[in-house]
């Protein structure tokens, strides 16, 4: 079935709207109308003035693609959001954690800038509902891809920066972050499991485990390391991944799992 795309302008005093409409027949797609960008600015706390920025902040490259305006999507506005995004959490740890090194901070920032959390905060604003695919990534499940809405997320931000500047794109990132940044002000280190295996082992003894490769296999492209975790004179676990960061995480998971080191030595 043939979607339908319409392009049209929204006059309301000062008020102007440019909206891209898309209907896939086939899978009754909704129309994004201006009554859906209203309820969308309501989520993220801020209105628009030049509301073609909101469009272009939501409009996806393969739709750009399919209506052949090339340069109408939101690919640039996501590479400044993404700027905008990191400026502002930095600002807020920066203020919110006073005692904290910069080894601390960085930590805490690449938890609420991940692909992942992006994606979560994408969810707080029903980000899925309101961004415009063109049909092929309509199909392919693309409203519901963390990668394409943790773009989109990026996108807006940068459109929210140059509509009302820094400060207006700061509060838009708080208010949608806030579970996010209160979760970590609850809990700001996020220890690896290497980490909570030395700070386990510590406790007990000052000695640090330590990690030895046992065996590497597979061709260079596709090679698979196994490693053990030694403390105190024992193998506490093994483990495998990719690389030898991936395996040595894996057998520091084990170990704190097995907890060998509790069990008595015959």
């Amino acid at each position: 079935m043939k979607a339908l795309i319409v392009s049209a302008f929204f006059v309301s005093g000062s008020y102007v709207f440019l909206a891209w409409f898309e209907q896939i027949a086939l899978n009754g797609a909704p129309l994004i109308g201006i009554d859906r960008m209203d309820s969308l600015e309501a989520l993220l706390g801020y209105k628009f003035r030049n509301s073609l920025l909101l469009a272009e902040a939501l409009t996806h490259p393969s739709l750009a693609y399919e209506t052949q305006r090339p340069h109408f999507d939101n690919q640039r506005l996501e590479f400044l959001g993404d700027a905008v995004l990191q400026l502002a959490l930095t600002h807020h740890l920066y203020e919110l954690f006073p005692g904290f090194t910069e080894g601390d901070l960085t930590k805490m920032r690449a938890r609420l800038v991940s692909k992942d959390a992006l994606h979560n905060l994408s969810g707080e604003i029903k980000l899925g509902e309101f961004v415009l695919l063109g049909r092929g990534e309509e199909a392919s499940g693309g409203r519901e891809r963390a990668s394409t809405l943790a773009d989109a997320f990026e996108a807006l931000l940068g459109a929210v920066y140059l509509d009302g500047g820094f400060d207006a794109a700061k509060e838009v990132v708080l208010k949608v972050a806030k579970k996010e940044v209160e979760k970590i002000s609850q809990k700001p280190e996020e220890k690896n499991p290497k980490g909570r295996l030395q700070e386990a082992l510590q406790s007990i003894l000052p000695e640090s485990p330590s990690y030895k490769v046992v065996s590497e296999e597979g061709p260079d492209h596709d090679k698979e390391f196994i490693v053990e975790v030694h403390w105190n004179n024992q193998v506490l676990a093994s483990g495998k991944g990719r690389n030898k960061k991936q395996a040595e995480a894996k057998a520091a998971s084990v170990a704190l799992k097995n907890k060998v080191w509790e069990t008595p030595v015959e």
